[in-house]
């Protein structure tokens, strides 16, 4: 008897456990909770479009200092990778050649010019000599016009007395004597002429000294130029035995050793100096942005040409100051299709130094009212860029869009989206088209599109 109660009692615990796990599996059979997702809006706003290129720093002058006299290099006088001021001593050839060389070419100037006053001297005399010979030429004429008038009055005496002498009425030695006078008067005649022509060819000899002369005085006064510029250039060449930097900047590393003979036709220069503040950055960029960049200029001239840039360094800081595009180059690279060019940052603590590699950004297009979306909404999903909308009844619409530019975290939205459209950000994995789900709270984070 007892048996069979055991017996029974064990039967009744199999069908109430079957019983149970019926019920278990009614239950586990009805649908599922509905997923919980967190959306966000579509929002638009104008957006500013950047680029990014690859660059270069360079010397907003890079200054080669080379020697430009032929000589042993004797010292540097400055410490490499220092900043250096313009005006200040690089490196010393040796001199004494060149002192030398001075030394002559002043002497050969006092040498000149002790001939100049040589020379003007003799123009003193010899305009002296010129002008008693035009005196002695007054003289001889004046002496010329007595001999003719005393000749006149002889010559008139022979006249009277000849037809007198013929009368009787003056004796023949009377008429003999004017004759005589007169011829005598006629010899002194032809001989102050002949004292006026010797006085005239003095005159003549004179005046050719005088030009001689004057032109001994061009000649030196020639010689003299000629020696003071020589002397200009042995002086010049001897200052350019102090090296100097023609320019504030960073003196880098020299390439000569001191006691080498340098000359201006060295291949290679003494060192280089480059003025690093300010800097450029040189980067290039695509033939398709230069052409859209000068269509733009042509279409506005009063469109802004300076425009702002911005340096990301290698280690990837964002450098503090931002530059000025400076310019475009003015060719094409056939081989890469790029334009090069150029923007110029400040640089005053000298942190940028010319061959840095560094990024540069900047605003190239200002996009309006642009559709904007986190990133993490869009799903890839064979290729196809897709995104769920949570419509009113908080169903799910699967769509494709075509997402354009990425803006920091968020996508710009071509086509596909409207405006205050909700768009899952999370848990867009678990759900499907026309599903039902339920929102959670979401405070977007920063950077997203309620930014």
């Amino acid at each position: 008897m007892a048996r069979t109660s055991s017996a029974a009692e064990i039967l009744i615990w199999v069908i109430a456990a079957t019983l149970a796990g019926c019920g278990d599996a009614s239950r586990a059979a009805g649908p599922p909770p509905a997923p919980v997702v967190k959306v966000e809006p579509v929002v638009e706003r104008d957006v500013p479009i950047s680029a990014e290129w690859v660059g270069t720093l360079v010397g907003y002058i890079n200054a080669q200092i080379r020697a430009r006299v032929s000589g042993h290099l004797m010292s540097q006088d400055y410490k490499e990778g220092s900043l250096v001021r313009s005006g200040d001593l690089l490196f010393q050839v040796d001199a004494r050649p060149f002192q030398t060389a001075a030394d002559q070419a002043d002497a050969r100037v006092h040498l000149a010019e002790s001939q100049l006053s040589q020379a003007k001297a003799q123009v003193s005399a010899s305009q002296a000599q010129v002008e008693q010979a035009l005196a002695k030429v007054v003289q001889d004429e004046a002496q010329v016009k007595r001999a003719e008038a005393t000749q006149r009055q002889t010559e008139l005496d022979v006249g009277r007395y000849t037809p007198l002498a013929e009368r009787g009425s003056v004796s023949q030695q009377e008429l003999d004597n004017a004759v005589q006078g007169n011829l005598a008067n006629l010899a002194t005649v032809a001989s102050a002429r002949a004292a006026v022509l010797n006085s005239q060819a003095s005159v003549t000899q004179s005046r050719a000294a005088l030009e001689k002369a004057q032109a001994d005085v061009k000649t030196q006064e020639a010689n003299i130029a000629a020696s003071r510029a020589a002397l200009a250039d042995a002086r010049l060449n001897l200052g350019y035995t102090r090296v100097v930097s023609p320019i504030g900047g960073i003196a880098g590393f020299r390439v000569a050793n001191i006691g080498d003979y340098v000359g201006p036709s060295d291949a290679t220069p003494l060192t280089t100096v480059s003025q690093v503040d300010p800097i450029y950055a040189e980067f290039p960029i695509s033939e398709q942005r230069a052409l859209a960049v000068f269509r733009r200029w042509d279409a506005d001239p009063r469109a802004p040409r300076d425009i702002e840039l911005q340096l990301v360094l290698a280690d990837g800081s964002v450098y503090p100051t931002r530059g000025r595009a400076a310019a475009l180059d003015r060719q094409v690279d056939v081989t890469t299709g790029t334009v090069l060019a150029r923007g110029v940052f400040p640089n005053p603590g000298n942190v940028l130094r010319p061959g840095q590699y560094a990024k540069v950004r900047a605003v190239v297009e200002m996009r309006k009212n642009a559709l904007m979306i986190p990133q993490r909404a869009v799903q890839d999903v064979q290729g196809v860029n897709q995104v769920a909308v949570v419509r009113a009844d908080e169903t799910v619409d699967v769509r494709r869009v075509k997402v354009d530019a990425r803006v920091g975290s968020l996508w710009i939205v071509a086509e596909g989206l409207k405006p205050g459209e909700r768009v899952v950000v999370e848990g867009g994995d678990r759900v499907r088209a026309g599903q039902k789900v339920r929102l959670a709270s979401s405070e977007p984070a920063e950077g997203s599109a309620r930014k």
